[in-house]
């Protein structure tokens, strides 16, 4: 999968797949890198991002977590050009707000020849929002037929 690096903003010098148009332009923008900590895959929640109680909508916070999912497991996954999430399981533990920066860092699990075993932690300004994990699979683009 061909990533991008930001050049402008907050997040700039931050990695995103802008190939991918759901998480960059339609759910995202979402970004990672790599820092002391390890991986790190980000966002600033925005009006869009938000449900009618005013807090940042679980389906946005589950399509971040998928997002994170590759982030976290990017050097596992470099050799290979695409991948697929094939098990998927969060639990939500607090709602964010308008504004916040939402974090997503974690650890994989383990590396097999096919699976990656992943799982993570989204906070909204450092406090724990959703725990995620996630199972991923290695593998080439489905070819879809149109007809």
């Amino acid at each position: 999968m061909n990533s991008d690096i930001e050049d402008k903003g907050e997040f700039a010098g931050w990695t995103t797949w802008k190939s991918e148009e759901f998480e960059h332009k339609t759910a995202g923008p979402f970004y990672f890198r790599t820092d002391d900590a390890g991986p790190v895959a980000a966002f600033r929640s925005a009006r869009k991002h938000m449900n009618s109680g005013g807090v940042v909508h679980g389906g946005c916070l589950m399509t971040f977590a998928d997002f994170a999912l590759f982030a976290l497991a990017h050097e596992a996954l470099a050799n290979d050009s695409y991948g697929l999430t094939v098990a998927f399981t969060s639990e939500f533990l607090s709602g964010a707000k308008e504004g916040q920066y939402m974090e997503a860092r974690g650890d994989i699990l383990r590396t097999g020849r096919s699976l990656v075993f992943v799982r993570g932690l989204i906070t909204a300004d450092g406090n724990p929002c959703l725990n995620f994990s996630g199972t991923l699979k290695r593998g080439k683009p489905l070819k879809v037929d149109a007809s």
